[in-house]
């Protein structure tokens, strides 16, 4: 006779526990790219969406990513750039006109940027991705 493998309450508590630690890591970033998100579709009825003040570019970035301001440059503005699971990677103080980042080193994936002015406020965001 074929005797059937019965997991013990212990092993089914476990594979609960980790399949419960895995979602509880990614939901720092579920709930970073909903503020981003909504941050980006703050508008009211009858106002169009304010002008972007970066442009960036390829997108899907493979070794590099431009980013070209359009208009309102400031000496003082910081890009920092935040991986799928909401951790900073990159930092970039006293952008120029035309940034270049290296993302080389970067793992395949959605990337957020944010740019910040001199004190800290967040003036625009978005997200490019990373393909390798």
């Amino acid at each position: 006779m074929h005797k059937q493998k019965k997991g013990t309450i212990i092993d089914i508590i476990k594979r609960k526990f980790v399949s419960l630690k895995k979602t509880l890591l990614i939901l720092p970033f579920i709930v970073f790219l909903s503020v981003v998100s909504l941050a980006q579709q703050r508008n009211e009825p009858g106002n169009p969406l304010p002008e972007r003040i970066l442009k960036f570019y390829p997108n899907p970035a493979t070794s590099f990513i431009n980013f070209d301001f359009q208009k309102g440059y400031d000496k003082g503005y910081t890009i920092q750039v935040f991986n799928f699971i909401g951790k900073q990677v990159s930092e970039i103080k006293n952008v120029t006109p035309k940034t270049t980042l290296n993302v080389s080193d970067y793992n395949r994936g959605i990337y957020i940027y944010q740019l910040k002015d001199m004190n800290g406020k967040l003036i625009e965001s978005g997200k490019f991705q990373v393909a390798k």
